[in-house]
């Protein structure tokens, strides 16, 4: 397609304007002023002849895959061919999804080679799974009084993981080789993993006699054990309705938007699971995840490894919560059938409704009586005893306050019910939570419970 620019338009009103007024005032000068105007028609035509096939030759090469970080600044790196090098400055267009933004556009000079390597910034504000399927291309004609355009396709997939930076800094000393800077847990206990047998010394347990091993060898015989290894640790992350709302949307302030201001809940759970699943690779765990709604949205079985735990980070990034109810009984009913080994489950659902904490605690003591059950939930805004808070300047706030009871006292009768089944129950802080769901597996780790 070709298109005029604003160079043609420019010229256009310095010459038709005074010389069309020039003619129609001096009839002797219409002649000059005619051939003025005939020059610059000829000379916009020949431009146009001459910028049709500016762009044949011209290709640009996309990477198959882009992987990029939410609120981090990236770059797309392409390549331009430029074989029959008619054309040394090039545009470039990209149709960027919304969650994708780009500051500027590209605006290049070709080099004299016929291969060049641009690399294109840009900035993701939401996690996913996005596609590049266009891209175009614009040059000026030879005397720039024309701009040609054409359409190029792109094959190219943009993943947008969660940024786990700010997660990872406060649990840095986690993450430091061979564990330095981390102070030694004492394990409670003797351990629960069989691990061998050995001759009775005096002082063992009588508990610890393996009598069917001391009859057949005629001496006593005890066993010997270890603390666990190699434990399966499962989150459970709930995407459905109550998960679509902002973690922090109190934070959202009129000229300054902050970028938490537009995470949602389930946002806040997927990169808690993810900080969760690089601590188990630490403690030598086996991790797994599940993501559930109305139905089982995704479910990786629980390994160990850097490739099991990109296959976790790939199955969670490209979900996003969907505005349904969640089916807490075909949760249970997959749980029951695919998870069958002991292990712990940690749940990160909502349970400020009364109905849908109902369904939970229906159906969660079937799992309890095999897993070790934890559940956790986003800590409400509002959710405090009535006489906690002292800005209470009005009868609104009276009555807002009167609601965040109400509310804290139903988590409270809830996590009563839980712990009667031996399952914890906790609120955690949009800030911390990452760290306070480390803090509750590494004390499980500690206790040996599982």
């Amino acid at each position: 397609m070709i298109v005029p620019k604003s160079r043609l338009l420019f010229w256009a009103g310095i010459v038709f304007l005074p010389f069309g007024t020039l003619a129609t005032a001096l009839p002797s000068s219409a002649a000059l002023s005619g051939s003025v105007i005939a020059a610059l028609i000829i000379f916009a035509l020949a431009d146009m002849l001459f910028v049709s096939g500016r762009l044949e030759g011209i290709s640009v090469s996309f990477p198959p895959v882009v992987r990029l970080s939410k609120d981090h600044d990236g770059n797309i790196g392409l390549r331009l061919c430029n074989e029959k090098m008619k054309v040394r400055r090039l545009r470039l267009g990209l149709a960027f999804p919304p969650e994708i933004s780009s500051e500027s556009e590209i605006l290049t000079d070709l080099p004299k080679e016929s291969t060049a390597r641009v690399s294109w910034p840009c900035r993701a504000s939401g996690q996913g799974r996005y596609f590049l399927d266009k891209c175009y291309l614009e040059t000026a004609s030879p005397l720039g009084f024309w701009a040609v355009r054409a359409e190029k396709p792109v094959h190219t997939e943009i993943r947008v993981y969660p940024d786990l930076f700010v997660e990872r800094k406060n649990l840095s000393a986690l993450f430091l080789k061979k564990n330095l800077g981390i102070h030694t847990q004492r394990q409670i206990g003797k351990g629960r993993d069989f691990e061998q047998l050995r001759e009775y010394i005096p002082g063992d347990s009588y508990e610890d006699i393996h009598w069917k091993a001391t009859a057949r060898r005629g001496y006593p015989v005890t066993k010997v054990y270890q603390v666990e290894r190699t434990q399966e640790i499962y989150v459970i992350i709930d995407g459905s309705r109550l998960s679509s709302r902002m973690s922090n949307p109190a934070s959202r302030t009129r000229g300054q938007e902050p970028a938490d201001s537009f995470t949602t809940i389930f946002d806040r759970f997927v990169t808690a699971s993810l900080v969760m699943g690089m601590t188990a690779e630490r403690q030598g765990d086996m991790f797994g995840v599940m993501a559930f709604d109305d139905r089982i949205r995704g479910f990786v079985r629980a390994k160990s490894g850097k490739a099991h735990y990109h296959a976790c980070r790939d199955a969670l990034y490209m979900l996003q919560s969907r505005t349904v109810a969640p089916d807490f009984a075909e949760l249970f009913t997959f749980i029951g059938t695919h998870i069958r080994r002991r292990a712990l489950l940690i749940f990160l659902t909502n349970l400020d409704d009364p109905v849908l904490t109902e369904s939970f605690l229906h159906h969660v003591d079937f799992a309890s009586r095999r897993h070790l059950v934890l559940v956790n939930m986003m800590r409400p805004k509002k959710a405090a005893p009535l006489f906690s808070d002292s800005h209470a300047l009005s009868a609104d706030d009276l009555y807002k306050h009167l609601g965040g009871h109400l509310l804290w006292s139903s988590l409270r009768e809830t996590e009563k019910i839980l712990k009667r089944s031996g399952i914890g129950f906790s609120m955690l802080d949009n800030e911390k939570m990452a760290v306070q769901l480390v803090s509750q597996y590494l004390s499980v780790k500690q206790r040996q419970v599982l």
